[in-house]
């Protein structure tokens, strides 16, 4: 293997000795015998057989000469402006490979660096960032999607156990099936969730856009709650507006409202009040659902988007941190707007925006 880089370097060289030894006798020649054509005019001195093949002979030892000079020099200047250069970023990439996203390729400005390799060097160093962000993304997905699993197979587990018991009462076993019904329930709404989410963020979900009236959907998927907010004795208030209408999935939109309702509902406490409303501009619809809950500090509300995140975990039970995430992604594929406003032992106002008129949806994913 040296044998053949060795080998392969000397072709390289002779190579490149060839190129600027024909680029510099083809110079010399031009230029020698334009001088002694006008040395021959302007003297009227006429050049011998002896004389010219002299001058040959001097002019090519010249060009060997500085062929040779140049091609040291160049060697020299392809050393540290290609070769070393490249030999950082070709190494930072191997490593890239192995799964060491924390290298970065070091600084390549200076005298002799070239801007072109400090460019590339600049979108490796951005890329292994983004990569590194991605993995440590993917690995708090997996931690994550493994604990809330943990939790009801483990209440599955142990209470499965407890059916087994002899001469178990009827409530009891009763009780007993009912967490487990609820716990089975609690994971298979996550892996519904888990499958929407992966569908919906590499776009295999494609947005199917109709016009249709939005408060007629909000209504609809209002009164699916009406048990919730009748057994906790919850007021309600409602105020839509009329006639707007809407261009958009209205199955991926019913996502967002069922899953803002449901917190509202579920973070508001028996006696409060969850409030509804819709108003619209020219360009936009906008839906702002409110709660009087127990809401959540600033800190909070800027993670309230992730996946798996649960600011309140006195409801972690009654959730898998997974449906703002939903909604939050749907609400880009609709190149809509969604904002928080939250204060603790106030409650919280979740704003939606979507766009009226008709629209080309995300579909670059």
């Amino acid at each position: 293997m040296r044998e053949e880089r060795r080998f392969r370097w000397v072709l390289k060289a002779i190579n490149h000795y060839l190129t600027f030894f024909l680029l510099v006798a083809f110079v010399i020649t031009c230029c020698m015998m334009l001088f002694l054509r006008i040395l021959s005019d302007g003297l009227q001195i006429t050049f011998t057989g002896e004389n010219i093949s002299l001058a040959a002979k001097v002019t090519f030892w010249n060009a060997m000469l500085i062929s040779l000079i140049f091609t040291g020099i160049d060697a020299v200047r392809r050393k540290w402006t290609v070769e070393r250069p490249v030999k950082r970023i070709a190494a930072a990439a191997e490593q890239m490979m192995q799964g060491d996203f924390s290298v970065r390729v070091p600084a390549l400005n200076g005298l002799f660096s070239d801007d072109g390799f400090g460019e590339i060097a600049a979108c490796i160093n951005k890329m292994a960032s983004e990569l590194s962000s991605v993995e440590t993304l993917r690995t708090d997905f997996i931690a994550n999607v493994s604990h809330e699993m943990k939790t009801p197979l483990a209440v599955m587990q142990n209470y499965g156990t407890l059916l087994q018991a002899p001469n178990l009462p009827e409530d009891k076993r009763m009780e007993y099936a009912r967490v487990i019904t609820d716990a089975s329930r609690r994971l298979a709404d996550m892996m519904t969730n888990i499958l929407k989410l992966n569908r919906l963020e590499n776009q295999t979900i494609y947005p199917n856009a109709v016009t249709y009236d939005l408060g007629e959907q909000l209504c609809e998927c209002f009164l699916q709650f009406e048990r919730e907010w009748e057994k906790r004795g919850i007021e309600i208030d409602i105020d839509i507006a009329e006639d707007v209408l809407v261009t958009a999935d209205a199955e991926l939109l019913s996502l967002v409202w069922n899953n803002l309702f449901s917190n509202a509902f579920k973070f508001t406490e028996s006696g409060g009040t969850v409030s509804l409303s819709l108003t619209a501009d020219e360009q936009h619809a906008i839906v702002r659902v409110t709660d009087t809950g127990c809401g959540m500090s600033p800190e909070v509300g800027a993670h309230i988007f992730e996946k798996f995140y649960q600011g309140d975990t006195s409801h972690a039970t009654a959730g898998n941190g997974l449906g703002l995430a939903l909604v939050k992604r749907v609400v880009d594929i609709m190149q809509g707007e969604i904002g928080v406003e939250s204060a603790v032992g106030v409650g919280t106002t979740f704003t939606v925006k979507i766009r009226r008129e008709e629209h080309h949806v995300e579909t670059d994913r």
